[in-house]
């Protein structure tokens, strides 16, 4: 295994075992809701802007819009909290089809430790965002996520009309 390999297993097994301690260590803090506001704003972000749906569909369910994309992960399923949600948009996912959103993810070391230099190996590298994401926009998104896709379940109908507010035509698919 490379040097650069054993940084990235250890910085992302660093990461995990820090994001655990934080929980178990720090009292307890009352989860915020986000604004609903910014619930439309990350919506609109995840399908315009970043182009989540594009690999991870539109209802986070892991079925792609364009299936000339990466496959993307189901998130519905996830159990992802919102700093991890938060370093995955910001950083990506060497290796995967998951691009790093963040335009300076790789150019200081932010991002598990790597910088750009350490991607060039095919099994770290990673494809370009459709766009970059400002820290408040990444932010935004993925309090979305966590209101309306992540640990959610598979989609009905009753998820799908919560998901868009409406009974809308991709609503249509579930049964009543």
């Amino acid at each position: 295994m490379s040097k650069a390999s054993k940084n990235l297993r250890r910085a992302v097994t660093f990461g995990a075992v820090a994001a655990v301690l934080q929980f178990v260590v720090v009292l307890p803090v009352q989860a915020q809701t986000a604004d609903p506001a910014d619930i439309v704003a990350g919506m609109r972000l995840f399908r315009q802007k970043g182009n989540c749906q594009a690999c991870h569909g539109w209802a986070g369910d892991g079925r792609k819009m364009d299936s000339q994309m990466p496959d993307g992960a189901n998130l519905r399923e996830s159990v992802l909290d919102r700093e991890t949600l938060i370093i995955l948009i910001k950083c990506g996912r060497p290796g995967t089809g998951m691009p790093a959103f963040d335009k300076f993810a790789y150019s200081d070391g932010r991002c598990y430790g790597l910088k750009q230099a350490d991607l060039k190996s095919p099994e770290r590298q990673l494809p370009d965002p459709p766009a970059t994401l400002q820290a408040r926009e990444i932010e935004t998104i993925a309090d979305f996520m966590l209101a309306k896709i992540v640990g959610k379940g598979p989609m009905d109908r009753a998820k799908c009309i919560d998901y868009w507010g409406s009974d809308v035509e991709a609503c249509g698919e579930f049964p009543k």
